[in-house]
């Protein structure tokens, strides 16, 4: 809603597009916007994108979709990993659980970059174009509506506040969409099992390890993702229990480490202090509505997905194709309408419901029984089932590569960017 404020404007700008969050979503959006000419200014909340992201996964889809805008192999060239299997260690049996080499692409693997770098290469892309701006430490503080529509924004620049006026405004800020929370949007919940300790151990080119694998032992579940000079770890608890891990003490935690993942006991001590290990909450949500007249919502902002698979990015970079898909041809005119926003909508949501659906079937059907010791110890008959049925057994391959299935950039919205 539109609060009272209170504060001096130091100067009213205009754009055609506002973009609110310069993560994927929002960065990709921008891109595609500005190529065509369409004046966009991207907000990010934060003065630079050097930070511990929980997403660095690139998927087989972004990749076709950044070999369409003519940046993969320039994307390449930056420092990364790249994956094509997920293998799942039991103490009984080991099970490849996605293999994506059985997908038809140009690009078989998963490109593991700091999501960092990747914004940074979007956003240098973007400035090429006359009619991109990015504005860093920009802090939202209201929508702007007038007869129901919302025609902008005010936000906290550096130097003062600031008024934006726009023909629409897109939220891409996450899951803790400040836009979203602006607009008295609820988002249907769902309660998910478990959370997960989000931290890091140095890494050796020696480590007998692949590069993206869980590990289950006695009702442990470790997750490895390589990332180059380090890996990244996440170990899984249920629900709201941190406090009791943290009560048991650090030498606890490292020594169930050591249990799930023996190649790496001789650094589980780099873990020190309880500041060195983020929580993250595994859960998913989604809006029932994406958007209200000249305010659309994207990515996480429109639908909060689980780490499982790591598919967030890709699924909110889709988000960002379809929308570019559906509003060049309106924005280039200067106009936008409900029913331009409500078929955006239309064309993610099932998607967005598919890969939720089997974020939700792996964590009760996985991870929650990897948590159990009783059960970790066996192999579940359904996963038999995976490695056994060639069909059913590249499912997980084609929800993590596709999410599930394949979004192209519009042909006319691939061309040249307009140079400064």
């Amino acid at each position: 809603m539109l609060s009272d404020n209170t504060h001096e404007i130091k100067r009213v700008d205009h754009a055609t597009c506002c973009i609110v969050g310069g993560g994927p979503a929002g960065a990709v959006l921008a891109l595609l916007l500005a190529r065509k000419g369409i004046s966009v200014v991207l907000l990010e909340a934060h003065m630079d994108f050097d930070r511990d992201f929980r997403g660095d996964t690139i998927s087989p889809a972004v990749m076709e979709i950044m070999d369409q805008l003519g940046l993969a192999e320039r994307l390449r060239q930056i420092r990364h990993t790249e994956m094509s299997q997920f293998i799942l260690r039991l103490p009984t049996a080991s099970l490849q659980m996605a293999d994506l080499t059985t997908l038809k692409t140009k690009y078989p693997f998963m490109t593991i970059m700091a999501q960092s770098r990747f914004l940074e290469f979007i956003t240098e892309e973007a400035k090429h174009c006359e009619s991109f701006k990015l504005v860093m430490g920009a802090q939202v503080d209201e929508l702007l509506i007038e007869d129901g529509v919302v025609c902008g924004i005010r936000y906290r620049g550096q130097d003062g506040w600031y008024e934006l006026r726009t023909i629409l405004t897109v939220g891409a800020d996450g899951r803790f969409s400040r836009l979203r929370k602006l607009a008295g949007f609820e988002p249907i919940k769902t309660s998910p099992p478990m959370d997960v300790l989000w931290f890091r151990l140095s890494r050796k080119e020696s480590d007998p390890i692949e590069s993206l694998g869980g590990r289950i032992e006695h009702g442990t579940m470790v997750i490895l993702i390589n990332r180059d000079d380090y890996w990244q770890m996440g170990y899984i608890i249920p629900k709201g229990g941190y406090q009791d891990v943290r009560a048991s003490g650090l030498p606890a935690l490292r020594q169930h480490l050591v249990e799930a993942v023996p190649e790496l006991a001789d650094r589980v001590d780099e873990l020190k202090e309880w500041k060195q290990i983020s929580v993250l909450s595994v859960e998913s949500s989604r809006l029932p509505r994406w958007y209200r007249p000249g305010l659309l919502l994207i990515g996480d902002a429109a639908h909060v997905m689980s780490p499982v698979g790591g598919v967030g990015i890709n699924v909110a970079i889709q988000d960002a194709v379809v929308a570019a898909n559906v509003l060049i041809p309106r924005l280039q005119f200067g106009i936008v309408s409900l029913r331009d926003l409500a078929e955006i909508q239309r064309q993610r949501a099932l998607p967005v419901r598919i890969v939720q659906g089997f974020q939700q079937f792996i964590q009760r059907r996985v991870l929650s029984r990897a948590m159990n010791p009783e059960e970790a110890l066996t192999v579940p008959p359904f996963l038999r089932l995976f490695v056994r049925l060639p069909v059913i057994r590249n499912l997980p391959a084609q929800m993590i590569g596709f999410s599930p299935w394949r979004v192209h950039v519009n042909e006319a919205h691939q061309g040249i960017m307009l140079l400064k």
